[in-house]
């Protein structure tokens, strides 16, 4: 079907009267509404006013039928607006724009952020206890595995401590970690080099715990490492890093749930990002962590705060800045220690 404009005529195609075979013509405004065959020969020639004009809805192909029952049919629905054929052509404007506007689309896509935000406030966390509470043993130790595979394949590399002082170090953490609720034997102390994560350690939700080169050269004494390395175990033991990958689940299905098929690239990297969670807890999180830390120290007979000269090591060396604002995804380094001299504090006061 035709659809180009030529001039002030509006292309398109004839049906005469009970036929369902078109020809291809043109429709123009000239003493009355005449109708041109390709050849120029004069189809019809007729009066405005008997003729009858589809309203314009979309893309919908517009249909003028003239007095002998004749059809004239066109996807040139600004052609048909400009040559203003009826005071109804006139409203097609009007008519257009309220079924471009679509108020009950609208309402529904308000309906569905709606939904989406209760969802995510207040029926995801639900269903991330339930799902943490029935996990067997076999799911975290499929993610711990997953995980470290794609934190080695995209930010981490093979350690460079020597030997010996990978031994004493998994030594002292086995020591720790026998007071944990998992027990020594939860728990897998593993080196690397962090790269671009520098001096850092990750827990994973098997219990694997990454510690890197540049942390352990950062530390001015082992206790410093320690206090980190009780602080992971506290994320284990809450079961942090599962409950975040539980979140990216939930979320993703919310997201396919209302963008349908997301395709592949974005799909990949939700699965993928399930890993790099493990770089990233809440505000909440790291405070509890931070709490199970001071605990752990204490009853192992280390210095409660040794984590908190760490933060101290972390701010002069490397001159990062507190970040305590609301904002903030953590809390910030003196909001911390604030925080873990005043539960040290008490718990020293409840022996």
């Amino acid at each position: 079907m035709a659809s180009d404009a030529i001039g002030d005529a509006v292309r398109g195609d004839w049906f005469a009267p009970g036929s369902s075979e078109s020809r291809p013509a043109s429709l123009e405004r000239a003493d009355g509404v005449r109708l041109l065959g390709d050849d120029g020969a004069e189809l019809i020639l007729g009066e405005v006013g008997g003729i009858e004009v589809s309203p314009r809805v979309g893309r919908i192909p517009r249909r003028v039928r003239f007095a002998d029952g004749s059809v004239f049919v066109t996807l040139d629905n600004d052609g048909i607006d400009r040559l203003r054929l009826t005071p109804a052509a006139r409203r097609n404007g009007l008519v257009h724009d309220l079924e471009r506007f679509r108020p009950r689309l609208a309402a529904f896509v308000v309906v569905v952020a709606l939904m989406a935000f209760a969802i995510y406030r207040y029926a995801l966390p639900v269903m991330i206890e339930v799902a943490v509470a029935v996990t067997p043993p076999v799911v975290p130790q499929m993610i711990g595995s997953a995980a470290i595979d794609t934190l080695d394949r995209v930010l981490l590399s093979e350690t460079e401590l020597p030997l010996d002082r990978q031994r004493d170090l998994e030594t002292q953490f086995a020591a720790l970690a026998q007071f944990s609720d998992l027990g020594a034997d939860g728990y897998n102390l593993v080196f690397r080099d962090g790269g671009p994560l520098g001096p850092n350690a990750l827990a994973l939700p098997d219990g694997t715990v990454i510690l890197t080169d540049q942390l352990v050269a950062l530390a001015d004494d082992d206790e410093m490492i320690l206090g980190v390395l009780a602080h992971e175990i506290g994320h284990v033991e809450l079961q942090h890093s599962l409950r975040q990958v539980y979140r990216l689940a939930g979320m993703s299905a919310l997201i396919m749930l209302i963008a349908g098929d997301v395709g592949e690239a974005v799909e990949e990297l939700l699965v993928e990002g399930s890993a790099l969670l493990s770089l990233s807890y809440s505000r909440a999180h790291e405070s509890e962590a931070d709490r199970r830390s001071v605990e752990l120290m204490l009853k192992a007979g280390h210095d409660p705060l040794a984590i908190n000269r760490f933060f101290a090591s972390i701010r002069e060396e490397l001159g990062v800045a507190d970040e305590s604002g609301m904002l903030s995804t953590h809390p910030g380094t003196a909001e911390r220690a604030e925080a873990l001299e005043a539960y040290a504090a008490e718990l020293r006061g409840r022996e």
